[in-house]
């Protein structure tokens, strides 16, 4: 059966020093939007502690991303070689990563955009703030979409799920929690069909996901959602749902300008 995806969100990857930008612990220093402002954080960093590498465990989409995205991903040929540091920490969910650098100021992850709160803060690239239009011009290099992805014919339910989501109302609420829209179509006009529907994927996903499902069931009081989070390579082997949430690898070009400005910014990290 033919397996077919569709984008419906894009995010930054951050680093939080604490996806789809860098990002840090929380705290003095820290703006509004949750960016780092570099004066104040550099005069206030004890530079003599030694940098904790937070990062996502293998399989992980959000680690894969990142990883290609940054160069720390090394391919020759057929074989990939994962060059991040043997003494990273590494934890297996958005979550655990955002607790584990706001409680050790010395310590560096990821996370998507769209997971950052007020206790970490994300980075620039390049002196890019990590912004919704920053990434939607293609200035904050280091983003990746969202798609979600199904396999043969969508079922009603499922199919005016996807509708909903992709309409005005669910692009808004992608909006409203810090994604990056990628469709202006009309407001949701679907006939409501009954049935079930279950979506699984990435916890870099889940929230938005939950939110879109919450506000569905509201307007169509006749559906059912479930929402099943696991690691984004797990998710993308479950073929059986009606409605799973992935990530697709950005282009080359792409990957060349977050090389680019990984290089201009000099924030590196020693593998």
């Amino acid at each position: 059966m033919k397996s077919m995806t569709k984008k419906i969100t894009a995010t930054a990857l951050f680093g939080v020093l604490a996806v789809s930008a860098f990002a840090g612990c929380g705290g003095a220093g820290s703006s509004s939007n949750g960016s780092s402002d570099a004066g104040s954080d550099a005069a206030k960093f004890d530079a003599s502690k030694t940098i904790s590498v937070v990062t996502r465990e293998e399989g992980s989409g959000t680690r894969d991303a990142f990883t290609e995205l940054t160069g720390v991903l090394v391919k020759d040929g057929d074989n990939k070689t994962d060059n991040t540091t043997t003494s990273a920490v590494t934890i297996n969910s958005t979550e655990a990563v955002i607790t584990n650098v706001k409680d050790n100021e010395a310590a560096i992850g990821y996370i998507s955009l769209g997971s950052l709160n007020d206790t970490v803060k994300a980075l620039k690239i390049g002196g890019v703030e990590a912004t919704a239009d920053n990434v939607k011009s293609g200035d904050y290099a280091v983003s990746r979409p969202f798609n979600i992805a199904y396999k043969g014919e969508l079922s009603d339910v499922a199919q005016d799920f996807v509708d909903y989501i992709m309409s005005s109302d669910g692009q808004k609420i992608v909006s409203d929690n810090g994604y990056v829209t990628v469709s202006e179509n009309a407001a949701y006009s679907g006939k409501k069909p009954s049935g079930k529907i279950s979506v699984a994927g990435s916890s870099s996903v889940s929230p938005v996901m939950e939110k879109l499902a919450e506000a569905y069931q509201k307007v169509n009081t006749n559906a059912k959602v479930e929402i099943q989070t696991s690691d984004s390579s797990a998710g993308s082997r479950l073929w059986a749902v009606h409605v799973i949430s992935v990530w697709h690898p950005v282009t080359l070009k792409m990957r060349k300008r977050a090389h680019s400005r990984l290089k201009q910014s000099q924030k590196t990290v020693s593998q």
